[in-house]
């Protein structure tokens, strides 16, 4: 087992700062693109470094001899290693004298864990025959938000070759096994690091992950199994909907590869701008002038619905200017099914700018009265 303060040089009572600093030295001196660098020290050093520089793995390893890490499959040494390594998930990166430069980009190490190490995964042949998924926004009007409504979208997209039906070979013709790949879709891929070469699995770049190439491409589609044309798409649009809510409809986005599954269809909801009301939440604001006699004195007056009926509303003796009144249940219906948000109706008591004689007579004896 190794002894990761030996290798440091450090003793067992060594602070943080301590190991850092023996880090580095040492890092200089054996790193592989110095001279006299030694890539399996370099290798121990940065192992070493990883575990004694962290609280936990270093408190694990004086009690243990080891350090003991979520997923790893026997903590054997080799393995941790390279877990550890720079730039790999979780671990921290070691200081360097301002300046320093070794010719080596650490950022590689994030670079080639993640490939390798799981950060990023082949992709899967069905995946990659996984058609689109498409985003539209529909425009609708704010009285749409009433009731449940069907709307009608033509969009154009990738649909399914009605000459091959998605096969991608001409009728009557056969299909062959990839050569490159063999019928697997996937191909080995190699990549060599300081530490050594790796392999990984990727798709196929031939058949693009099928498995099978057409002995004849469909002249329609040239093979590929779907084509680009409009398409008529019914779409219910619930009541209480609002804007920048998202409609899904599956399977209606583009059409799949070779009969892969399609995409999905994602409707972004915008409500047109309304002349008389302004909506907020469930609810929906309006203005509305009332004469000066009408504030001082009380009314009733008619406030507009989206529905097109007026309804009557009371205003109080005594209304200020700018106050607001409910008229409850005739805003939005809400989008659980549950009830209706209101009308809230903000008053602005009208100031004539012409008056007619009589009328300035009037005002005249209400000013003596000191109104």
């Amino acid at each position: 087992m190794k002894d990761y303060y030996t290798i440091l040089g450090v003793g067992k009572d060594a602070s943080t700062e301590d190991v850092k600093k023996a880090y580095r030295k040492l890092a200089h001196k054996y790193h592989p693109d110095m001279k006299g660098g030694d890539e399996q020290k370099f290798k121990d050093l940065n192992e070493a470094y990883q575990v004694l520089s962290d609280g936990d793995k270093r408190a694990q390893y004086d009690k243990f001899g080891r350090v003991f890490e979520e997923g790893a499959a026997g903590g054997g040494q080799s393995s941790e290693g390279f877990r550890w390594a720079w730039g790999s998930p979780g671990a921290s990166q070691p200081d360097f004298e301002e300046g320093a430069n070794f010719g080596f980009d650490f950022q590689d190490f994030g670079d080639i864990f993640d490939e390798f190490f799981g950060g990023a995964q082949p992709e899967r042949r069905q995946e990659a025959k996984r058609g689109r998924d498409i985003e539209v926004e529909l425009q609708i009007p704010l009285e749409a938000a009433l009731k449940t409504t069907q709307q009608t979208i033509h969009i154009t997209k990738l649909n399914t070759c009605t000459r091959c039906q998605g096969v991608g070979a001409e009728p009557g013709t056969k299909v062959k096994e990839c050569f490159s790949c063999r019928g697997t879709g996937e191909v080995q891929q190699i990549k060599r690091t300081i530490f050594g070469s790796f392999t990984r699995v990727g798709l196929c770049p031939e058949c693009k992950g099928e498995g099978i190439r057409p002995e004849k491409p469909c002249n329609v589609c040239k093979g590929e199994g779907r084509i680009k044309s409009e398409e008529a798409i019914p779409v219910a649009i619930p009541a209480g909907i609002d804007t920048n809510q998202i409609l899904r409809v599956e399977g209606k986005g583009d059409a799949g590869r070779k009969k892969g599954r399609p995409g999905d269809l994602y409707i972004k909801i915008a409500l047109k701008k309304h002349p008389v009301f302004t909506r907020k939440g469930d609810d929906l604001s309006m203005k509305k002038e009332i004469a000066f006699s009408q504030a001082v004195l009380g009314d009733e007056i008619e406030v507009p619905t989206l529905e097109g009926p007026a309804v009557l509303m009371s205003v109080p003796e005594g209304t200020k200017a700018g106050e607001t009144l409910r008229v409850k249940g005739k805003g939005i219906p809400r989008f659980s099914g549950l009830g209706r948000g209101d009308i809230f109706v903000e008053l602005d008591i009208q100031t004539p700018k012409k008056l007619t004689r009589a009328q300035k007579e009037l005002l005249e004896e209400l000013k003596k009265e000191g109104l």
